[in-house]
């Protein structure tokens, strides 16, 4: 069963205490350095903090300091999650860290765990996100990116899928019908409740949540595959020529089409309806060279657009829910541009008329 969000921290985490910092930094890491500074880094939506370490003698120059709001904060997931009954002691953090570099995905080396500080010692992939360096891109570097990230993509569903193994997290959950329908309530409560101000017609409600239940069920039955859950450009890094991929400590089995949708319909950033055309198209390429071959591209670009809907309506119920919740209105700002893409794919399906016809009168984006 899903499960609903943990109690957020009242009060804000106090800062490391930078002896204590600089003494790992002299003695706990895999190389010789001193300690510099400690800068405190923009943070997400999460109960993590984030400083950058400024080294003296290295290489490296700095690494990243990510502060829990507990030491065992990672145990209990920041997002609803379906399954994970097995005991798996370690950190979710470390224990997909592990799994995905083990299957060559460039996520930050781990440079030390302090359990008992509920520091994680990480290396530092810099301050460029692939949200940010699309802004300045010509349409070639964009398209090179994107490329690239997908790239990752294809090798996270194949490698990091098979051969299953047991001792990961990710393995034990997935995305099932309840954990989809859990999302979608998300959205009902917070994208229209909560926003609106009032509450929905009961009849209503009844309809869209059947139409959404449909929904569910064509994601819940597709062949499952390693899911990153939240694959997007400010989960991204460019660093020089590569890129690396943080945040990942969610993951779960999936469809394939969600972190794709959450990579080409991302909050964050518009892309050129050309270019996802062509991400798209590259992507099954992609995924054919390695001897995994969807033979309907009609019907993998249905189910792409399906799986959107759900992204983008759960994005949008979770921005206002950060906004009223945690007190941080960062997000609200992308909610049209979610909400943009959910009113396209309901008018691409006939099928969808019904969820449009109750759902749009309490959505003014999809009208």
């Amino acid at each position: 069963m899903a499960t609903v969000d943990p109690v957020v921290p009242k009060t804000p985490l106090a800062p490391p205490d930078p002896d204590h910092v600089a003494y790992t930094v002299r003695t706990k890491l895999p190389f010789s350095a001193d300690f510099g500074a400690l800068v405190p880094l923009a943070g997400d939506a999460s109960n993590r903090r984030y400083f950058r370490v400024t080294l003296c003698n290295g290489p490296p120059a700095s690494l990243i300091l990510m502060q829990l709001a507990e030491p065992e904060a990672f145990k209990h997931s920041e997002e609803a999650v379906s399954g994970a009954t097995v005991q798996i002691a370690e950190l979710p953090f470390l224990n997909i860290h592990a799994h995905l570099e083990r299957a060559g995905i460039p996520v930050p080396g781990l440079y030390y765990y302090d359990r008992e500080a509920g520091l994680l010692y990480l290396e530092d992939f810099g301050d460029l996100t692939l949200t940010e360096a699309c802004r300045e891109a010509s349409s070639a570097e964009v398209s090179a990116l994107y490329r690239q990230a997908i790239d990752i993509l294809v090798r996270m569903q194949v490698k990091a899928t098979s051969p299953a193994d047991p001792g990961c997290l990710a393995f034990h959950r997935s995305f099932d019908v309840p954990l989809l329908m859990w999302e979608f309530d998300h959205f009902l409560e917070y994208g229209i409740v909560t926003r609106r101000g009032k509450p929905m017609c009961a009849d209503d409600r009844e309809v869209i949540r059947a139409e959404f239940r449909k929904i569910a069920e064509l994601l819940a039955g597709l062949p499952r595959v390693f899911t990153h859950r939240d694959y997007h450009s400010r989960n991204l890094m460019v660093e020089r020529s590569r890129l690396g991929v943080i945040d990942f400590q969610d993951a779960l089995m999936g469809p394939a089409t969600y972190d794709l949708a959450s990579l080409l319909r991302d909050a964050y950033i518009a892309l050129d309806e050309d270019l996802v055309e062509d991400l798209i198209a590259y992507y099954l390429e992609r995924l054919a060279a390695l001897k995994h071959i969807w033979t309907d591209r009609g019907a993998f670009q249905r189910l792409f657009d399906w799986t959107s809907i759900q992204r983008n309506l759960k994005a949008a119920g979770r921005f206002v829910y950060i906004d009223q919740v945690k007190k941080n209105p960062k997000f609200l700002s992308d909610v049209p541009r979610v909400l943009g893409y959910v009113r396209r794919n309901l008018e691409k399906y006939p099928e969808l008329a019904t969820l449009r016809k109750h759902l749009s009168p309490y959505v003014p984006e999809l009208q």
